[in-house]
C-alpha cells in the first residue's frame, strides 16, 4: 500500500513561485508493520524516514494532504534520475505522464483515479 502526501509549504523558492497551492510531495510505502516516507532533498538524494502512524496524524494536523492508494505497489527507481518531488512521487507509482511537473497537477491526476 502507498499513501502520497501533499504539503502546501516549502523552504525552497522555485516551488514558492511556480507551483500554485501544493508546494511538495512525498511518497508514504506501508509494507507490513514499517511505514516509510521518501523526502526528496535535492537531485539524486533521496532520504527514507521511518514514521510511525501517530506521525501521518501530526503531519494532517500541520496541513498535509494524503490521497491512500491501497493495491498500488512501490516501483524501483535509480535515484540519480529523480529531479524533482514529483517525479519520484510518479515514478514510485508508475505514472509515465510528461506533463504532471506540479504537485497540483499530480494531486489531479491522482484524484481522477478515486
Amino acid at each position: 500500500m502507498m499513501i502520497i502526501a501533499f504539503s502546501t509549504k516549502t523552504s525552497k523558492i522555485l516551488p514558492r513561485l511556480f507551483c500554485g497551492k501544493l508546494k511538495h510531495v512525498a511518497p508514504i510505502v506501508i509494507d507490513e508493520n514499517k511505514i516509510t516516507l521518501y523526502q526528496f532533498v535535492r537531485m539524486g538524494h533521496i532520504v527514507k524516514i521511518p514514521i510511525l502512524e501517530r506521525d501521518i496524524k501530526l503531519l494532517e494536523y500541520h496541513g498535509w494532504r494524503f490521497v491512500f492508494l491501497p493495491d498500488a505497489l512501490p516501483q524501483s527507481f535509480n535515484k540519480k534520475h529523480i529531479f524533482t518531488c514529483v517525479h519520484l512521487a510518479k515514478t514510485m507509482i508508475g505514472i509515465k505522464r510528461v506533463r504532471i511537473q506540479t504537485p497540483n497537477r499530480l494531486y489531479k491526476e491522482i484524484a481522477r483515479w478515486h
